[in-house]
């Protein structure tokens, strides 16, 4: 029996890369898989899905769109009875310069990534918040999609990069409105080649067939999946670097030094005379605003 049995999962942007990695993992641990893309690359991972004996079928539509949420929870319930795992992977690129970038640039990576997210989020905290008060408790979980550039910045990528970066504080959001209703939300930045990065040369597929192919979408998989377990139980609004052989733990914009003053606003002058404290490095007292903890 595999590790998800008797589980059910949406997958957005499954059609191909690493949504689609993950929707034939999850179902060879044994759960049934809705799978989310535009046009026909939904059916396709399904029909593949199926055809390897596992349990899967398509929806195609925008999760930019405010009803795509909707209908994919319903398709769940009407399909498999419940949803118990919601991974937010679609997403897109329109890579410029911030000098260069369009409006329609910008606003459609916001759309897609952000927003998408969102949607999906939205539509299934609002059927597992109605499931806990009705008692039916059982675990469940979100996984969302970041990037290194959402967590570092990247240049071309200013709405990318935007758009990523929403996604950690996304989550950090649902973690904390969802922990009472059985819901843990973590993120995961895929290292990894696909259709957004298969234009880098250095993550190229090895010449050597028999090699480790480090960028091998299907590497990011095993970690979102077991996120999807219940030996992840205690794992909520965290961050990880997922590809090839590691899994890195994130922490970004964390405490690193302050000054203070006793009660009094500061002036121009103070501040000048005592940033070499300030940048120093070293902490000399406790942080005036604590990092949330899960888990």
């Amino acid at each position: 029996m595999g590790l998800l049995e008797g589980k059910v999962a949406i997958v957005t942007g499954a059609g191909s890369g690493v949504g689609k990695e993950h929707s034939f993992l999850l179902a060879s641990e044994g759960a049934s898989v809705i799978i989310n893309d535009l046009g026909d690359s939904a059916e396709q991972t399904a029909s593949e899905i199926r055809d390897l004996g596992g349990i899967a079928v398509s929806h195609s539509g925008n999760v930019a769109e405010w009803n795509t949420g909707e209908e994919l929870v319903e398709k769940a319930k009407n399909e498999f009875g419940d949803l118990h795992i919601l991974i937010n992977n679609a997403g897109i690129l329109r890579d410029a310069m911030s000098f260069s970038m369009t409006e329609k640039e910008f606003d459609e990576v916001i759309s897609v990534h952000l927003k998408g997210h969102f949607v999906c989020a939205r539509a299934a905290a609002v059927y597992w918040r109605n499931q806990s008060k009705e008692g039916k408790t059982t675990a469940r979980r979100m996984v969302h999609t970041t990037s290194e550039s959402g967590l570092f910045g990247g240049p071309a990528q200013s709405n990318y990069a935007s758009a990523k970066g929403g996604i950690l504080t996304l989550s950090l959001t649902l973690g904390r409105e969802l922990s009472k209703y059985g819901v843990t939300t973590n993120v995961v930045a895929p290292r990894a080649r696909t259709g957004l990065t298969d234009y880098i040369q250095s993550m190229a597929a090895p010449e050597d067939k028999g090699a480790f192919d480090v960028y091998d979408p299907a590497n990011v998989s095993p970690f979102v999946v077991w996120l999807c377990t219940e030996d992840a139980q205690e794992i909520n609004g965290q961050a990880f670097i997922v590809g090839g052989s590691g899994v890195w733990w994130m922490r970004s914009w964390s405490h690193i030094n302050h000054i203070k003053l006793d009660n009094q606003r500061w002036t121009i002058d103070e501040i000048n005379a005592r940033k070499g404290e300030l940048f120093s490095g070293e902490d000399t007292g406790v942080p005036a605003f604590a990092a949330p903890k899960f888990g």
